[in-house]
């Protein structure tokens, strides 16, 4: 029989400090140790929360925003760098495995990043939001699938994707046949309004039933008179209000404790690992209740590169076109017969 296993999970709804970096990494490190000292064992805090949600973009024009996106590179976290030594050094003190968004600044460009760190401060993952949504173009650069990955860690299997992510099926999929048992979701929540928290509550519920695991969800929030920093034009203030839900879903789609979405807090759950065995006894939707011969994802999951040596041109070509091929077979039709094209398709 399997052996019970429960994790102490919580999600952090917070409010980022504007002003300073250093102030949100210290509020990101006070929350861990408050975390701490209640059991929690995984800790997820909301989308790009060191140093903060590049809110401005969603209200300012983009002839605007340079001023604000400028400050942003000048807080923007390096991977690695300080604030990575504090956040493994903390969850190593801690044994706990914390997941942070962070603005992550690249030589010249900024990214969506998604960090987890294991219990023993290992950075076990560091992957970037693959397509930043609307307004986040102007700020940050995509992702490639290279961290479209579930990973082992002191808690168990766990993946990570950011806000809108989760309406790009194939990426939960890429997840999912990984057999993720914790799925760790951040949104920046304190926008567009109160729907926009209906819609992350039957984003995350779905996905745990579709993948019949664990989703640990936070999103950012905003004070007032943080609302009033980002503009004066009170009539966009509205646009800056609510949208939270900090919630934690059993693999059942359920809620296991109150969500939250207004204020700061911690929602804590305990989660019972043999609920996944009871949601995929029923519906396991990358094993015996899919059909891999009928429907399959494909996936590019090299790191992107700008450059490549002429010593590994010859070898890369080759399992680019490998990829193709494979492609073009799995698309071909029942009772299609190869043709000249189809032959000189396949010498590409």
């Amino acid at each position: 029989m399997t052996q019970s296993r429960v994790i102490r999970a919580a999600a952090a709804q917070l409010a980022p400090d504007l002003e300073n970096g250093d102030g949100t990494l210290r509020k990101v490190l006070d929350w861990m140790d408050e975390a701490a000292g209640k059991g929690v064992e995984l800790l997820v805090f909301p989308e790009t929360f060191l140093p903060y949600y590049p809110y401005f973009s969603f209200v300012y024009p983009p002839v605007k925003c340079g001023a604000e996106h400028l400050r942003l590179y000048d807080n923007a976290v390096t991977v690695p760098g300080p604030v990575c030594e504090a956040l493994a050094e903390r969850a190593a003190a801690l044994g706990m495995v914390v997941v942070v968004g962070v603005n992550e600044r690249d030589h010249g460009s900024l990214y969506n990043t998604q960090l987890v760190f294991d219990g023993d401060g290992t950075l076990s993952l560091k992957r970037r939001k693959i397509t930043p949504t609307y307004h986040e173009r102007m700020i940050w650069g995509q992702g490639d699938a290279s961290g479209l990955k579930v990973v082992p860690t002191r808690v168990g299997r766990v993946g990570a994707l950011a806000c809108w992510e989760h309406y790009n099926p194939l990426a939960r999929y890429a997840l999912m046949t990984q057999h993720e048992e914790i799925h760790c979701s951040q949104f920046p929540g304190s926008l567009v309004g109160p729907i926009f928290g209906d819609q992350i509550e039957a984003t995350i519920r779905h996905h745990a039933l579709e993948s019949g695991c664990f989703v640990v969800n936070a999103t950012g929030w905003l004070t007032e008179a943080q609302i009033a920093s980002i503009t004066d034009d009170e009539s966009l203030h509205k646009a800056l209000r609510h949208g939270c839900n900090t919630a934690i879903i059993s693999p059942e789609g359920v809620h296991l404790a109150d969500p939250i979405t207004e204020g700061e807090g911690l929602v804590i759950a305990d989660l019972d690992m043999r609920l996944i065995t009871k949601r995929k006894r029923m519906m396991d939707s990358v094993g015996h209740y899919s059909r891999p011969e009928l429907l399959s994802l494909l996936i590019n999951d090299e790191p992107g590169r700008h450059c490549l040596p002429q010593s590994q041109y010859q070898s890369h070509t080759q399992t680019q076109n490998q990829t193709q091929n494979q492609s073009h077979n799995q698309t071909e039709k029942p009772g299609h017969s190869p043709t000249a094209e189809d032959a000189a398709y396949d010498r590409l």
